[in-house]
């Protein structure tokens, strides 16, 4: 496709940049930079130069608020220290002259630098290299535009959010850089400790000890809420950029147009408490003004919140938000009336699987004709969220205004509306549900005085309209504040008259509202105010929900993955009295592989689901088919409740994988009898859709296909040959044992021994990795070839490692002064000794530990002909193992054989695609099924029968292959790779195809 004229020359304008000369003057760059600012791609209507600042000073280039200063070269340290100089002064002049935050960038048209003020100084915020030719150019616009925040009209899809918003863009670098330092210059004020406090508490207590509490995710966590809030007037078509910013944080404008809860005072509006915050928080507005969100089809928050937060960070805090389509999927599958149903996710995240939730009750209300303003307020009681994590809370209010979309907010026709998403714990991890009593909700202030109750109090029938509470409890905490504020003794003591008509309170509640208005009017006094608003409305919605004749008819979400291992002490202690109180903890040694989900879907079932209401949860896959889940699986929750559960959707077979661990989707049906979850499921396989998929047919690339879930670790051994493998030996960290020719020695090594090093490896980990080499002189008899689980492929063995091995070929296993008479054995293992004692966390010497169950002693003598395979791998890859002096280490098992037939007919069975897919159920996963290890003797593998014809035409076709697999050439020495490859002949193979049929129908017999 030819290039624009605009495009053309813009590339002409950077290569001429980039390539710079000896000839060219600082004025030549800057009519360069001009045009290349002027380009429409930016969208800046003027460029200034040389604009007057101060006496005599004159600004190279001005565009909007960013002063650029241009030099002839920046390579030289001195001549960027001198420049940054005349730039910060440039910089503080325009915003004392204008206000607001300005940004400073300087270039010499290759290097870039753009820089944010504290203090009177300048702070490198981002940087950038240009480089020639169409990508280069791209490269620096894009730069420029995250920069100088100038085009307009940007489509918020998720690629234009990641790409100008994203933790690798320039404006997120310099948004970032620039609240870092605002909150170094206040992190000391008592305010902003509270504030950030109470964020470590709430997640601590939400994500357990993957909770990381530090600095930087909090400054992360306050720039996605913050961009939330500004985005939520944006999509109504509020003029952000023009807002003051405390408006932008305290939700006014929405309380003003009938939008109640979607912007509250929390956590995170401590940068308007601080200096410089109001600045930021404007430029900020300024930014997010740039895109068009006035028509949005997916969750963009997530989006946001997925290119702002590391991918390493997501996965140790256990965040893993749910693709578009299978949320979509999800609310098709389980609301079938929507217009009738009331749907929760009790774990909104940042709100997808509300998004779907609000169109389809939206879209049935049009088809059913139901007028705009009735939907939109009954809207707030038919789609509810709730959520622990208050960023996630934040994002999902927003997402429920994009789900709404624009058109509907900005009609005259909409009424009054309140979004409910709500900060509370689904799970109740105290199994309290107190709040409401006497037909009261009762919440305790606890400020301790005597004269006045301390308590709040709120006839519960005011709770069912959710809309009309919160604007109750606003005009409460308003209109109370506006009395305390007030002069006199004749203080306002009870709502206003206007307020009272309007939302048509009953004289009969007024008398325990007008005690909640003097209670709050004291808090107000007594400057304990700021919180009460935004407490009251969280806590009440889940509480009111858990009543039974408010529990609601569908369920939907992906609940918290937290593993147990993973949980806090007293996480863990709660944890597991709840799951025994459920029948789910029975079996000590295999309960604790659980985590959080299964616990917490009951628990939602049990406190705000109704009698036969449906749900539909995302789960981690093991909850489908392993033992471990066998209790949760009965259908059997707390005493009274009982779960019919119905066929689940298994998505392991989905590429690529759609989180870190396999899922599966379960549903069922709260019933007065329990049906256990069936054996039969639906097999999703094929390749996933984009996270963000939904035009056309996202689907299509995906089968669905009728199966049976096997409970994997609960299968009984059926083969023989389970007793025989054992799992080679615990050689590591194998930086005490691997090792290779020492080439540094220039001296060499006396007779009889090798002058080697640890050889180190990139799959090494801390503190190991972070060790010095060994180095030694050893005895040629204890360097040992080993085998590892990489160094098997199907059929083939790839050449062994050397490792350092107090073993004689005897069998004795040199400990302590045994070692003695091989000097430099004895000097290697006392080096291996004490790095063992300074860095491993365990109980176990050294040699107990290489030797652990004998898996290293009981392999000598050395068996002529073994059968190894992998004990991890996506596939079995299995070979003969012949060398007669070889060690197998504990990444493989292996076993000795009666001969070699035998073990031709192993390696052939286990080689066969169709047992892989076999044991796959069998097998412990993560992410996938990797973790074969004996799992394969729970299939029947049949003895070896010289007499069955089958069995021996398993060894011809064996040995055919062993042959064909070792003429094959590879082109890389990465096992995975070479694994694949020799796959890939087995099944063009014709003598691996006839194999993979025999083996199916042995296994099978």
């Amino acid at each position: 496709m030819p290039r624009s004229a605009s495009e053309q020359s813009r590339i002409t304008v950077v290569d001429r940049l980039v390539a710079g000369g000896v000839g060219r003057s600082e004025a030549t760059i800057q009519s360069d930079i001009r045009m290349l600012l002027l380009d429409p791609e930016l969208g800046l209507e003027e460029v200034q130069l040389e604009t007057q600042v101060g006496e005599g000073k004159r600004i190279d280039i001005e565009a909007g608020a960013t002063v650029i200063e241009v030099k002839r070269s920046l390579v030289s340290p001195k001549a960027r220290e001198t420049a940054m100089g005349q730039l910060a002064g440039y910089v503080v002049a325009r915003a004392a002259e204008f206000g607001g935050r300005y940004v400073g960038v300087l270039t010499d048209g290759v290097r870039w630098y753009a820089y944010h003020e504290a203090g009177g100084e300048l702070e490198e915020a981002t940087s950038h290299t240009a480089s020639a030719g169409p990508a280069g150019a791209a490269a620096l616009m894009s730069w420029l535009e995250g920069v100088l925040a100038t085009k307009q009209g940007v489509r918020p899809v998720p690629s234009e959010i990641a790409a100008r918003l994203g933790s690798t863009s320039s404006s997120h670098q310099l948004d970032y850089a620039t609240l870092t330092a605002i909150y170094a210059d206040s992190s000391h004020l008592p305010t902003v400790q509270l504030k950030r406090e109470l964020w470590a508490k709430l997640l601590r207590s939400a994500l357990g000890t993957q909770f990381i509490d530090d600095d930087a995710l909090f400054l992360e966590h306050t720039l996605l809420v913050n961009s939330a809030e500004i985005i939520a007037h944006l999509v109504v078509g509020l003029p952000a950029a023009e807002l003051a910013p405390a408006t932008l944080l305290s939700g006014d404008q929405f309380e003003t147009a009938g939008l109640h809860g979607v912007v509250d005072r929390d956590f995170f509006d401590w940068v308007l408490e601080v200096p410089g915050g109001e600045a930021f928080i404007a430029a900020m507005a300024r930014r997010l003004a740039r895109f068009d969100w006035s028509a949005v089809e997916h969750d963009v928050l997530k989006v946001l919140y997925e290119s702002v937060i590391p991918a390493a960070t997501r996965k140790a805090l256990g965040e893993y938000y749910t693709p578009d389509w299978l949320a979509y999927e999800v609310v098709q599958e389980t609301v079938t009336d929507p217009a009738s149903q009331r749907v929760l996710d009790p774990s909104c995240g940042s709100g997808s699987f509300l998004f779907y939730a609000v169109r389809r009750y939206l879209a049935a209300c049009e088809a059913a004709q139901i007028p705009l303003a009735d939907a939109m307020h009954r809207v707030s009681s038919h789609v509810v969220g709730i959520d622990l994590h208050p960023v996630a809370v934040a994002l999902a209010r927003v997402t429920y205004l994009l789900a709404i979309g624009r058109d509907r907010l900005n009609s005259s026709e909409r009424g009054e509306l309140s979004v409910p998403v709500y900060l509370g714990d689904s799970l109740g991890w105290d199994q309290r549900d107190d709040l409401l009593s006497s037909g009261h909700m009762v919440i305790p202030t606890e400020t301790g005085d005597q004269l006045l109750t301390t308590e709040l109090r709120f006839p519960e029938h005011l709770l069912s309209d959710a809309a009309r509470f919160d604007e109750l409890v606003h005009a409460l905490v308003q209109e109370s504040g506006r009395a305390a504020a007030a002069s006199g003794r004749h203080k306002a003591r009870r709502l206003s008259e206007g307020t009272v008509r309007r939302l048509a309170l009953d004289e009969s509640d007024m008398a325990v509202l007008s005690e909640n208005f003097v209670r709050l009017r004291q808090l107000h006094e007594d400057d304990r105010n700021h919180i009460w608003s935004y407490y009251i409305r969280n806590v009440a919605r889940p509480t009111w929900l858990t009543r039974e004749e408010n529990r609601v008819d569908v369920l939907i979400g992906n609940p918290p993955w937290l593993s147990y291992r993973n949980m806090s002490a007293a996480m863990q202690d709660t944890f597991k009295e709840m799951a025994k109180d459920r029948g789910f903890w029975s079996d000590e040694r295999t309960a604790t592989h659980q985590d959080l989900a299964g616990l917490f879907i009951a628990r939602a079932v049990e406190r705000y689901l109704r009698s036969g209401g449906r749900f539909g949860f995302v789960v981690p896959n093991p909850v489908i088919d392993r033992d471990y889940w066998s209790g949760f699986r009965t259908g059997k929750f707390e005493a009274g409740t009982y779960v019919a559960f119905s066929p689940s959707w298994d998505l392991r077979r989905l590429r690529p994988h759609l989180f870190p661990r396999g899922s599966a989707v379960v549903y069922g049906q709260r019933g007065e009898a329990a049906k256990p979850m069936p054996a039969d499921i639906e097999v999703w396989a094929g390749r996933a859709p984009a996270p963000h998929a939904l035009a056309g047919d996202p689907l299509a690339t995906i089968t669905r296909k009728p199966g049976r879930a096997i409970v994997g670790s609960a299968g009984t051994v059926a083969s023989p040959y389970a007793a025989r493998f054992s799992q080679g030996a615990n050689l590591v960290p194998r930086l005490l044992f691997r090792v290779q020719e020492d080439s540094r020695s220039a001296l060499g090594a006396p007779a009889g021994r090798r002058a080697v090093r640890s050889q180190r490896t990139v799959s090494e980990k801390p503190p190991w990795k972070n060790l010095p080499d060994l180095t030694g002189s050893i005895e040629s008899e204890f360097v040992w070839p080993t085998i590892l689980g990489e160094h098997v492929l199907p059929f083939r063995i790839t050449p062994p490692a050397e490792f350092v091995v107090p073993l004689r070929s005897d069998g004795t296993l040199l400990t302590g002064s045994q070692a003695d008479r091989w000097p430099g054995l004895a000097s290697w293992m006392r080096q291996a000794a004490e790095v063992w004692q300074d860095n491993q966390g365990g109980k176990l010497t050294l040699s107990k530990q290489i030797d652990h169950m004998k898996k290293l002693t009981q392999q000598v003598p050395v068996a002529s002909t073994r059968v190894v395979y992998a004990a991890s791998g996506m596939h079995l890859a299995a070979a003969v193992l012949r060398d007669s002096r070889a060690i197998v280490e504990h990444g493989a098992y292996w076993a000795a054989v009666s001969s070699p037939d035998e073990a031709s007919y192993l390696v052939a069975i286990l080689n066969a695609p169709s047992l892989t897919e076999l044991v796959r159920p069998y097998m412990s996963y993560g992410k996938d099924e990797r973790h074969i290890d004996k799992n394969v003797w729970k299939l029947p593998i049949p003895k070896y029968d010289p007499d069955n014809v089958d069995h021996v035409r398993v060894v011809e076709l064996s040995e055919t292959l062993t042959r064909e697999v070792h003429e094959l050439e590879f082109s890389t020495t990465n096992f995975v790779v070479q694994r694949r490859a020799v796959r890939t002949h087995l099944a063009q193979s014709s003598a691996g195809i006839e194999l993979d049929d025999l083996v199916a129908e042995i296994v099978h017999e």
